[in-house]
């Protein structure tokens, strides 16, 4: 008993002299960037479980990720929210200056929490952030600090909620395209024959645009069937390419193809692939170059979040592009004028040609990066190996984004020009965020209105 009094007070000893940690010992411990690029990877599975559009997800992702910066930024006084610098954005709550706070925590709280909101699968965010936040409570932080920077980060979440509540969202949900049938313009394409997707994004709130047509591309080629037009050139160029495909041009088209909903037939069944959207292959490309690159927790969200915002406004504006020019794809062309048995390689998807969503969202995204991490930064992206697209090198952003670009016309399901002039608007746009949402104190903005 004596034996058994004494170990007791010995342990009780011992604990009450074990050492508290200090708010920059538990901050660290919470700042290490990996468990971010994990959650972040983790949105991106929901996504594609919940078979969200490309432009819906590059909503998700827009909103999750200012979220988690903008709960994260008083932790970092070098840099500043970006309150009154995007379109219609106020300033968050502010914490208590007179209290601590676990603001890596408050950051990644705010990150699931809007997350959780604006996908379906809520049972995979249980599931998900039971062990993800044991791993903080396993950190040292003392639990009133813990508790409180928890509810700051769902002060910050419901803030960046109430902002996305007024972007125009909701009320064009269930909205339907009608097809013209007018020459030269879109209709549905087989196998799915779908119908037009997000035919009314471009009314959706932007977050850095002063206007959807800030930025416009010059009209595409005119619609002509003549041989010698500009217009059936493109056609051609199409058709001959994808008739004489090589391998490396095959292995381009499907490494971008990132089709969210690829649709298969074999006999009378139809089945579909759930993939990546081309978003979410570019915030991928920021984790691995995140990593690569060592970038600490403030960094690293930065570029998620400059890069989320490019890929939002650049599918705004190329959107915008498409349902004006309603521009016909090149199956429907080839098909109905002189090979009805001509298939692209990969499947078109069900929207308007011109401009290219994914030429348009890659240069925005990598121009965005190329002005945060540098130009000529090396990487090779395995984002989507699982899904069997294999990896590849890349010597810079811009090289990357090219290839995006191009891929399309390989695929079989973009002419030259809708590349072309979706790369150049990208590149508009991702220069005009990189202007006007500036993270880093010192750096000059200009306000959006």
């Amino acid at each position: 008993m004596r034996l058994s009094l004494l170990s007791l007070i010995t342990l009780a000893f011992c604990f009450s002299c074990k050492k508290e940690l200090t708010p920059a010992e538990y901050n660290a411990k919470a700042a290490d960037p990996a468990l971010f690029h994990e959650t972040a990877t983790y949105l991106t599975d929901v996504i594609i479980h919940d078979i969200f559009k490309p432009p819906v997800a590059s909503r998700i992702y827009s909103y999750s990720f200012l979220a988690a910066y903008e709960a994260l930024v008083p932790g970092y006084p070098e840099y500043q929210s970006l309150a009154g610098q995007l379109v219609k954005f106020t300033a968050p709550p502010k914490p208590d200056s007179s209290l601590a706070y676990c603001f890596p925590l408050a950051s990644i709280r705010a990150f699931t929490s809007v997350g959780r909101t604006l996908t379906f699968s809520g049972d995979m965010w249980d599931k998900y952030e039971k062990g993800l936040f044991e791993k903080y409570q396993n950190m040292g932080i003392p639990e009133e600090v813990y508790e409180r920077s928890l509810a700051y980060g769902d002060s910050v979440a419901k803030h960046v909620m109430q902002y996305s509540s007024k972007d125009h969202y909701k009320e064009i949900r269930g909205y339907r395209y009608t097809v013209t049938h007018a020459p030269g313009t879109w209709v549905p394409t087989p196998p799915a024959y779908a119908d037009a997707c997000e035919p009314m994004w471009n009314t959706v709130r932007t977050f850095t645009l002063d206007s959807i047509t800030q930025f416009r591309c010059p009209p595409p080629a005119k619609y002509d069937l003549d041989k010698n037009s500009k217009f059936m050139k493109l056609a051609m160029e199409v058709y001959n390419t994808g008739k004489t495909l090589t391998e490396e041009q095959k292995a381009a088209a499907y490494f971008w193809d990132d089709n969210a909903f690829v649709t298969n037939v074999v006999g009378h069944a139809m089945f579909a692939n759930k993939k990546m959207t081309p978003a979410g292959h570019w915030l991928a490309i920021i984790r691995t170059v995140s990593t690569d690159k060592k970038l600490d927790l403030i960094r690293s969200t930065e570029a998620y979040t400059l890069g989320a915002l490019a890929l939002f406004d650049a599918f705004s504006a190329c959107w915008d592009e498409k349902y004006r020019t309603v521009r016909i794809r090149p199956e429907t062309v080839i098909n109905n004028n002189w090979d009805p048995n001509w298939r692209p390689f990969l499947e078109t998807p069900a929207f308007p040609e011109y401009v290219s969503g994914h030429s348009t969202i890659s240069a925005a995204c990598g121009v965005v990066l190329t002005n945060l991490i540098g130009d000529n930064v090396a990487f090779t992206d395995s984002t989507e190996k699982k899904y069997g697209h294999g990896v590849k090198s890349f010597k810079s952003f811009k090289e990357a984004y090219w290839d995006a670009s191009m891929s399309r016309v390989y695929g079989g399901i973009h002419y030259r020009d809708g590349v072309e002039e979706g790369t150049y608007l990208g590149e508009k746009i991702g220069q005009n965020v990189w202007q006007r949402a500036v993270t880093k104190k010192g750096r000059h903005a200009i306000a959006s209105k």
